[in-house]
């Protein structure tokens, strides 16, 4: 079993960058794919981006693919979101939740077992 926690989010101006980190308990955590997900006020969680345990491979959504970045150290038990030219429309909380999937990275919440409290990222215009 595998604990995230979400920190690293706040408030910036379009085009800023912010790093986002989810640490997450467990002697396990290689094992385990790990995602971003994304709630904005009245719309539903939405897949962000997703590396899979040994991080050989990554996936994002098509909204986000070549402004984000997701990494992650296994010895750290720690996995990032790098989010640079930051949008007003990027304005959510973001959750971070471990997979037990391990042949690809899905991109559906029911797919993740475990997840955060999350940590809120506001852009202003």
């Amino acid at each position: 079993q595998v604990q995230p926690v979400e920190s690293g989010g706040g408030l910036v101006q379009a085009g800023a960058s912010l790093r986002l980190s989810c640490a997450a308990s467990g002697r396990t955590f290689s094992s385990y794919t790990m995602g971003w997900f994304r709630q904005a006020p009245g719309k539903e969680r939405e897949f962000v981006a997703g590396i899979r345990g040994v991080g050989d491979l990554t996936s994002y959504a098509d909204t986000v693919k070549g402004r984000f970045t997701i990494s992650r150290d296994n010895a750290k038990n720690t996995v990032y979101l790098q989010m640079n030219g930051l949008k007003p429309e990027d304005t959510a909380v973001y959750y971070c939740a471990a997979s037990g999937v391990a042949i690809y990275v899905p991109t559906t919440m029911t797919a993740y077992p475990y997840w955060g409290q999350g940590t809120q990222v506001t852009v202003s215009s």
